[in-house]
C-alpha cells in the first residue's frame, strides 16, 4: 500500500510517496497544474504497485481540479483539513529529510488514518453555493458604487438626497444618467425634464416634480469645480449599477431554478425567500442530518458571542465569532431582521426584550438563534413553516 501526499499550489503541485511503514518511496514529484502536468504525475504513480491512496489539503480552490481528475480516474482521494496537518508539522519538521515537508506530512496523516475527510459537495449543491456566494459579491460591489455616487452628489448637488425617497430608484437613476449636475438640469426646459420623469416613473412624476428639481438645482450649494468630470464619473457608475442589477436578476433566476429541484421548504419561513433559502441550504450542505441538534447548527453557523478575557475580567458583550461561513451568518441575519418585525411570535419576543432594556443588536442575536431553530425544524421535518399566532 502506498500513500501519496500532495502539496497544493497555484501553478505547481508537489507530491511525496510513502509506504505502509512510513518510509519515503518517492521523495519528490513536481508537476504543473495542467493536463500535461497531471499526466506526468499519474505516469510516475502508475509505476508503483497498487493499491495507492491520495491525499491533499482543502486550501483555497486550487485543489479542486486535481481532485476532480483523480476521482474521474477512479482513484481513492482524501481531502483533509489543514488544521490537522498543522498539528503534526512541528513534530516532523526536524525529523524528516525530505525537501517537501508539507507533502510528507499529508501522506503521513493519510497513512496513520487520523484525519477527518473534508466533505465534497454534490455538483448541484456546489453550483448553488457558488451562485449564491458570487451574488453576495455583486451586491457588495453595487453597494460600494452607490456609496461613491452619494459621496460625489454630496459635493456637486448636496440637495439631491431630498428629491427622491430612493436615490437609486428607477426614476432617479434615469435622471442621473442624463442630467447629473445642477448645471445640466438647468440646461433643459422644464417640459423636457417632465417628459423624462413621467416616462421613467410611469406617470407618477411630471411637471411639478420637474419644477421642484430645477428649483433645487438653481439654489444648490454644491461645488462647480470639476463638475463636468464628476458628472462623467457618476454617469459611468450608473451604467455599472444597471449592469450589476441585470446580473443579479440573471443569478436570481438561475438560483431559483436550481433550488426548485430540491424538495426544500425553507422559503416558507417568514423572512426567507428563495434566494436566502438557497444560500442557507447550500451553505449547510443540503443535508441537515449531519447536525444532531440545533446547538450543533448554531456552532456551525458560528452565531455565538466571542468573549474576550483578560485576567479575571470577561467581556460578555463580545462580538459574534467570525469562524464558520460568513455567507450563512449573513443570510441568517438578513432573514432574522425581517422576521423580527413580520413574524408574530418573533416580533412579540423582540418587543418584550426591548421593553426589558435590551439593545437592538443583543435582541437580534437571540432572534438569530430562534431563526436557526426554525430552520433546523423545517429541514428536519421537511414541512412548511406555519407562524405561531400570538392572539
Amino acid at each position: 500500500m502506498y500513500f501519496v501526499g500532495i502539496d497544493i499550489a497555484k501553478r505547481f503541485h508537489e507530491a511525496v510517496v510513502i509506504d505502509e511503514r512510513g518510509q519515503v518511496v518517492v521523495k519528490r514529484i513536481k508537476f504543473q497544474n495542467s493536463h500535461s502536468g497531471y499526466c506526468k504525475f499519474m505516469d510516475a504513480v502508475r509505476k508503483l504497485n497498487p493499491p495507492v491512496e491520495f491525499a491533499m489539503e482543502a486550501t483555497g480552490h486550487y485543489w479542486f481540479s486535481l481532485y476532480a481528475h483523480l476521482r474521474q480516474d477512479n482513484q481513492i482521494v482524501r481531502v483533509i483539513n489543514p488544521l490537522q496537518s498543522d498539528a503534526l508539522r512541528g513534530l516532523f519538521i526536524h525529523e524528516t529529510k525530505t525537501d517537501n515537508i508539507d507533502a510528507f506530512i499529508i501522506a503521513e496523516i493519510l497513512r496513520i488514518g487520523r484525519y477527518t475527510n473534508t466533505e465534497i459537495l454534490p455538483e448541484n449543491i456546489h453550483a448553488l453555493r457558488e451562485l449564491c456566494r458570487h451574488r453576495f459579491y455583486i451586491i457588495a460591489t453595487a453597494s460600494d458604487i452607490k456609496r461613491k455616487v452619494i459621496a460625489l452628489l454630496d459635493q456637486i448637488f448636496p440637495e439631491y438626497e431630498k428629491l427622491f425617497t430612493d436615490t437609486f430608484g428607477v426614476t432617479s437613476m434615469r435622471l442621473l444618467e442624463n442630467y447629473s449636475t445642477p448645471e445640466q438640469i438647468l440646461s433643459v426646459d422644464s417640459q423636457t425634464l417632465a417628459d423624462l420623469l413621467q416616462k421613467a416613473s410611469r406617470g407618477r412624476f411630471g411637471i411639478d416634480k420637474a419644477i421642484q428639481i430645477q428649483e433645487y438645482a438653481r439654489n444648490s450649494f454644491g461645488i462647480i469645480l470639476a463638475s463636468s468630470s464628476i458628472s462623467l464619473i457618476i454617469k459611468q457608475y450608473i451604467e455599472q449599477l444597471k449592469s450589476l442589477e441585470y446580473t443579479i436578476d440573471i443569478f436570481d433566476a438561475e438560483i431559483a431554478k436550481i433550488y426548485d429541484t430540491f424538495d426544500c421548504k425553507l422559503h416558507t419561513i417568514t423572512g426567507i425567500g428563495k434566494t436566502l433559502a438557497a444560500v442557507i441550504f447550500s451553505e449547510i450542505g443540503g443535508d441537515i442530518v449531519k447536525f444532531s441538534s440545533v446547538s450543533k447548527l448554531v456552532a456551525y453557523a458560528s452565531l455565538y458571542p466571542k468573549n474576550s478575557q483578560s485576567g479575571e475580567s470577561i467581556n460578555s458583550k463580545g462580538h459574534l465569532s467570525k469562524r464558520g461561513s460568513p455567507y450563512l451568518r449573513r443570510a441568517i441575519w438578513l432573514a432574522s431582521f425581517v422576521a423580527a418585525f413580520k413574524d408574530p411570535a418573533l416580533n412579540k419576543f423582540y418587543e418584550k426584550k426591548r421593553a426589558e432594556g435590551k439593545d437592538h443588536l443583543n435582541v437580534m442575536g437571540h432572534i438569530c438563534h430562534k431563526m436557526l431553530s426554525i430552520i433546523f425544524a423545517v429541514l428536519r421535518d421537511n414541512k412548511p413553516y406555519i407562524p405561531v399566532s400570538t392572539t
